[in-house]
């Protein structure tokens, strides 16, 4: 897949994700550039780029992994440092984008992906490539082209080549709102779908800070009586006990979703597919973050296998736990960033993908 006129493309690539770096450059037929991104003694983070950058086509990797602020501080110098040194483009291929998770307001914090878009933004990066973004209206939020890839096509692959009997299979949402992702696979398989519905989780107690506290009692020092008494008592959410919507009684279960971080509810939810009947439990995931004991639990639970890509480095992860596989997507992100360094449409990479992926 060499690129002509590769003299005008650089790729290179922060500490979190060398090897990945690595295999995109080897299937674009280039090297990855001389780049040093060092951390000092007080922690701050320092970038010597080796090579001149300018008037060339910058493509900066960089993925989301457990040392996540570390990955942004080093993304964010590299780009500014590209930028001050006349850069033509600095692209950020970013297969996992960190904090995409906080794409909605909560409470009394804040949309912090829209925080770290404009960050980006302002680094200098002038594209973004990124992959299964957990919310896909995060793009919004940035002020350059973000081209959202999708693994899909791999990991549908991986089960029709890897998983024996798939056919006897059930594409399982491990709760109501990953139902259209499960959806998606169940009808490019031609399978059937199963909703897992109802969580045990423990709410938060937000008693202490006053959110909740009842409108204060008539009294003579009240200024303005706005009638709070009168408001309607809204009944608190509650979810029911776990239980399965369809059948997965002597079927192989499919678990899909965009990410595998905390993993005690997919445990959970393995536990009362197994109770259910389903004989083998797969979970399939696009980033594999694993953290903190998530390797641990996955190993001694009822789950079989679980398939993620190489968007996140997860090598120690694979030696805590046999279940994990990896399915590698760097011919998708070095396809990306030759046809967008060409000038070429990037539809062919979205064939035959649903916006539910």
């Amino acid at each position: 897949m060499n690129i002509p006129g590769s003299t005008d493309i650089i790729i290179l690539a922060g500490n979190s994700h060398p090897d990945l770096a690595q295999k995109i450059a080897g299937r674009l037929g280039i090297r990855v550039g001389n780049c040093s991104v060092i951390h000092a003694a007080n922690r701050e983070t320092l970038v010597d780029i080796g090579e001149s950058v300018r008037g060339r086509d910058v493509y900066i990797l960089q993925t989301g992994t457990k040392d996540v602020n570390n990955n942004i501080m080093e993304l964010l110098v590299m780009a500014y440092a590209c930028k001050t040194s006349c850069a033509r483009k600095i692209v950020g291929v970013i297969p996992y984008l960190p904090y995409s998770k906080q794409s909605k307001m909560r409470k009394r914090g804040c949309i912090v992906s829209k925080l770290l878009a404009k960050m980006m933004c302002n680094s200098g990066l002038t594209h973004l490539i990124t992959m299964d973004l957990h919310s896909k209206e995060v793009q919004g939020f940035f002020d350059i082209p973000v081209d959202n890839l999708r693994a899909s096509p791999f990991l549908l692959q991986y089960i029709q080549e890897s998983i024996p009997d798939y056919r006897n299979a059930v594409i399982v949402a491990r709760n109501p709102g990953s139902a259209k992702k499960a959806t998606s696979y169940a009808e490019r398989l031609r399978l059937g779908i199963a909703v897992i519905h109802g969580e045990q989780k423990e709410s938060e107690s937000d008693m202490v800070d006053g959110r909740y506290s009842p409108p204060p009692a008539v009294s003579a020092c009240r200024t303005m009586d706005v009638g709070l008494d009168i408001m309607p008592v809204l009944t608190a959410k509650e979810k029911p006990p776990i239980n399965v919507v369809g059948d997965v009684g002597g079927r192989i279960a499919i678990m899909v979703d965009d990410m595998i971080d905390d993993v005690e509810s997919f445990v959970m939810a393995a536990e009362v597919l197994k109770e259910r009947g389903a004989y083998k439990i797969y979970v399939l995931a696009t980033h594999g973050l694993l953290s903190s004991d998530a390797p641990r639990l996955l190993e001694d639970s009822a789950i079989d296998e679980v398939v993620v890509t190489n968007t996140v480095p997860h090598e120690v992860q694979k030696m805590q736990c046999h279940k994990i596989k990896t399915v590698d997507i760097s011919v998708l992100l070095s396809e990306a960033i030759r046809r967008i360094h060409n000038k070429e449409s990037m539809s062919y990479l979205f064939r035959n993908v649903t916006l539910e992926d």
